[in-house]
């Protein structure tokens, strides 16, 4: 299982039904165990009956003490022997359920990395927490009719083989019947889907906004926007308790009729089997034998009804997978990235590698066509957007997250592979995520910087006051997305996160907005310092930032109206000098007698 899980394989992500049999087949080894034992355990149950039968005619009836003793420890083996191959079964599909679960996971964790940024632009977050908490389960637990569902099939058609030798009217009833039980649910496992997806649907769009709000919540309690969004979330959340009582409905009637239907079934038999013995067709232990057998068949139909009921609730999670399974990233994915594609499309990624080009070997310039901006290597360039979303975007494109002419050394930034652009280019963006852990693995990433790297990055991040008030320092517990911290404390965070990676051209996207002046006429300067050598480009509109740029590029609808240096464009640019001013008419800001700690 660990293995699987490791590496998962390539899901069939054709249809639902197919991602299921992908689910079982990739494990058919463990499966086919598992319909072994399950077909035993089913047959199984058909021996006590006939034993049972044997001991009243042969023992009991005759009063033969020797035989009667014979086959009642025949019965009482056959009883320990199934219980233990009954428990073997669970374990089994025990193991079929984790392993799917598992598989599962992995697939759609691999899915998540490999559309990076595209995700949240294109998944909610309530729809990726719906899958991870109840469609993997839902889809797991269908696997498990693979046992019984096999041993049931086998164990009617033993009961019926063993009814023909003793009434074959009873033989034709039980070969009729059993099928006709499982048709009559068939009618509300369709109706079950119908109902079952619309409450998923909603049950997915009501976490994201519980995921939202919580997020928000000191945003929205500063806002006074706390009560009008609880009201919303009371109102959708009525409305998946609606599609929850739909579901109810149909559910209640699909295991009403899963155990009345199989004890109507064993009642109506019984009566006709002990008509049969009171007009001497059958003997006493025959009719015994007869009650037990269809008594038997009860669970049998259980599981064709229960197996049913999970299979439609198991194709509603898998069409949810699936479809998040088919999203593309909006950048395609570089040389060695297998994603989740279906070996159909190896050609496809042959064909794409060949126009691959390795990146430049030695730092190079980054030009974006579509805005004119182009970042000199070894320097600091800010950009400053008359919207905000203008310096943004071109970030984005410079960062390839999205589609774009951007060229790299005069390579196209798209051809290069998409690792080499990732190990070298990072976008710190201010809204990027902080997982659960300690401030140290926070920060550290993926690498394992030494005492002296994050010494460096805390003093550069201006994030000194930030480890010393943590209980514990740098091994105090942060929350996920830093919620015991403030939103300053998050932001420099985020910045000796980037810092510590080093990475060849740093793109941080408003670096400072969260933090007072003091702070971030501090975290300006020392900014500068570490980067000194590196590639930086920042979006700001902060003069204490820009002061500091070697070049400034003022963008206006998306395209370069001016560059130069920051008291350049003060004096040449109206426009500019509006956007960035605190005060930046009477003089511009000096930091000679700015302490720098």
């Amino acid at each position: 299982m660990g293995d699987s899980y490791m590496d998962p394989g390539v899901p069939d992500r054709r249809s639902a039904g197919r991602y299921l049999w992908w689910l079982a087949t990739s494990q058919g080894g463990r499966v086919a165990v598992g319909a072994t034992y399950g077909s035993v355990w089913m047959i199984g149950l058909t021996l006590p009956p006939y034993l049972l039968s044997r001991a009243i005619d042969d023992g009991l009836v005759p009063g033969d003490s020797g035989a009667l003793a014979g086959w009642t420890g025949a019965l009482l083996g056959a009883g320990v022997f199934n219980a233990w191959i009954g428990i073997m079964r669970h374990r089994t599909m025990t193991r079929v359920r984790m392993d799917a679960t598992f598989r599962t996971v992995r697939v759609v964790v691999r899915q998540a990395v490999r559309l990076g940024a595209t995700l949240p632009r294109r998944v909610t977050a309530g729809e990726v927490v719906t899958i991870g908490m109840s469609d993997v389960g839902l889809m797991s637990r269908t696997l498990t009719m693979t046992g019984p569902g096999v041993g049931g099939v086998l164990a009617c058609l033993v009961v019926a083989a063993l009814l023909l030798s003793v009434s074959p009217v009873l033989a034709v009833v039980v070969l009729l019947g059993v099928p006709l039980l499982a048709l009559l649910v068939g009618p509300l496992l369709g109706r079950l889907q119908h109902a079952e997806t619309a409450y998923r649907e909603r049950q997915g769009a009501l976490a994201g906004r519980f995921v939202d709000i919580v997020g928000g919540l000191r945003v929205l309690s500063g806002l006074g926007g706390k009560d009008a969004y609880a009201a919303r979330y009371r109102r959708d959340s009525a409305r998946v308790r609606e599609e929850g009582y739909r579901v109810g409905a149909v559910t209640s009637w699909i295991d009403a009729l899963g155990l009345g239907l199989p004890a109507l079934f064993l009642a109506a038999v019984t009566w006709l089997a002990a008509r049969l013995a009171a007009q001497g067709s059958i003997s006493v232990g025959e009719l015994a034998a007869v009650y037990g057998y269809v008594a038997v068949l009860v669970v049998p139909v259980s599981f064709f009804i229960e197996g049913g009921y999970d299979l439609s609730r198991g194709l509603v999670s898998a069409r949810r997978v699936v479809r998040f399974l088919d999203l593309e990233p909006e950048v395609a994915p570089g040389e060695g990235e297998s994603g989740t594609a279906a070996p159909s499309d190896e050609v496809l990624r042959e064909a794409f590698r060949e126009v691959l080009r390795e990146a430049p070997t030695s730092p190079s310039p980054l030009r974006d066509p579509a805005s004119g901006v182009e970042v000199a290597p070894k320097s600091l360039t800010a950009l400053v957007g008359s919207r905000p979303s203008d310096a943004s975007d071109v970030v984005d494109r410079l960062g390839r997250f999205t589609a774009s002419d951007t060229t790299w050394g005069g390579i196209r930034l798209d051809e290069v592979p998409l690792s080499q652009v990732r190990e070298r280019i990072l976008v710190a963006d201010n809204e990027a995520d902080l997982f659960a852990g300690t401030l140290r693995d926070l920060v550290a990433g993926r690498r394992d910087p030494d005492a002296e790297s994050i010494e460096a990055a805390v003093h550069a991040a201006v994030a000194r006051d930030i480890v010393l008030g943590l209980p514990d320092g740098l091994d105090s517990r942060i929350d996920a997305q830093g919620r015991n911290l403030s939103g300053g404390q998050r932001q420099r965070v985020r910045l000796m996160r980037a810092l510590l990676a080093d990475p060849e051209v740093l793109l941080a996207v408003e670096p400072t907005s969260a933090v007072d002046a003091h702070t971030e006429a501090a975290l300006a300067a020392r900014l500068r310092a570490a980067r000194t050598g590196r590639t930086t480009v920042v979006t700001s509109t902060s003069p204490l930032l820009l002061e500091h740029a070697d070049t400034v590029y003022y963008l206006v609808d998306g395209r370069t109206a001016a560059t130069g240096t920051h008291h350049e464009l003060l004096r040449a640019q109206p426009g500019y000098r509006a956007l960035v001013s605190r005060g930046a008419e009477d003089g511009p800001y000096s930091y000679e007698n700015e302490p720098v700690r």
